[in-house]
């Protein structure tokens, strides 16, 4: 099983960026996938979530309007598009498959907003 995240890097306040996640090694279509973060001195938090065929998605308040989640099963992979940045977005984005008891983790992707 693997799980790679890629798209991070620095960005400006007010800047966009599009977190992509490729899975291998189980049945992506079946797991719900999610994206959470890691601010420096905070606990890992839930950004968002999306169902596994795409139909439902939930994303924290903190990014509501600003990000949004989507999947594409026939690439195995999930995308976290990040607008209207702000410096309390900084974190590591990490994605997560979860099916049952299952889960997998990536091992995330540094997301710099600053001036």
């Amino acid at each position: 099983v693997q799980l790679g995240e890629s798209g991070g890097g620095l960005v400006q306040p007010g800047g966009s960026l599009r977190l992509s996640c490729a899975a291998s090694g189980f049945t992506f279509s079946s797991y719900a996938m999610s994206w959470h973060r890691q601010g420096p001195g905070k606990e890992r938090e839930l950004v968002a979530r999306i169902s596994s065929a795409g139909g439902t998605t939930n994303l924290a308040d903190s990014v509501k309007g600003r990000f949004t989640i989507s999947r594409d099963n026939a690439k195995n992979t999930v995308y976290l598009q990040m607008n209207s940045l702000k410096p309390e977005d900084t974190a590591v984005y990490y994605c997560k498959a979860a099916y049952g008891v299952m889960n997998y983790w990536g091992r995330g992707t540094q997301v710099t907003v600053s001036s």
